[in-house]
């Protein structure tokens, strides 16, 4: 597994051993990246984190700040090298929460954050819990987008308005589905 693009296009990356997470494949990712399009200056946040990989290929593309959420301890073992090796240490926050009691926890982080990236267990109930946690009022500020993968079997229910769809791609038995908070982005106090 490698970076794809951006100023750390062809590094490496390391994934956790054994089966209990499941890396997004390089396909997938860069498709998903092409579609984000420029992440210049954003803030990003990586739920179910894994390896990693999500956040550390935005933060490649041009994003400030990752915050990476992951309970497993091997993954984190493997996201704490992977972001020494490629020196994005003073970039990148890891928080070691289960999720979605961690929501709570994580809220002034989903508020501050552009593009939140989620890629759950297949075949459980993540899905649906983070797509009803992240599509309430107040949430994800106005013009975030969320990321949500999912396997083609696993429920992923319409949402009410605070998150609306933008596209959902499969890309063999996963389903990438994309959706923007609605409401006015909020403002740049650099601007």
């Amino acid at each position: 597994m490698r970076v794809i693009a951006g100023e750390l296009g062809g590094r490496r990356l390391y994934a956790p051993h054994g089966d209990r997470t499941r890396p997004t494949s390089d396909r997938v990712r860069e498709a998903l990246f092409m579609s984000l399009g420029p992440l210049d200056g954003q803030r990003v946040v990586d739920l179910f984190a894994g390896s990693g990989a999500l956040a550390i290929e935005a933060l490649s593309r041009g994003a400030e700040h990752a915050d990476l959420v992951e309970v497993d301890r091997h993954a984190r073992e493997t996201i704490e090298r992977n972001v020494r090796e490629l020196g994005l240490v003073a970039r990148v926050k890891l928080w070691p929460l289960r999720l979605p009691a961690g929501y709570t926890r994580l809220r002034a982080v989903l508020s501050a954050a552009d593009v939140v990236f989620a890629d759950p267990p297949y075949g459980g109930r993540e899905a649906r819990e983070t797509l009803e946690a992240l599509g309430r009022e107040g949430v994800l500020r106005g013009g975030a987008r969320l990321v949500l993968e999912s396997h083609g079997k696993d429920e992923v229910p319409a949402t009410d308005g605070v998150l609306v769809r933008e596209r959902e791609r499969r890309y063999g038995e996963t389903v990438v589905h994309v959706y923007r908070a609605a409401g006015a982005p909020a403002e740049d106090p650099g601007a």
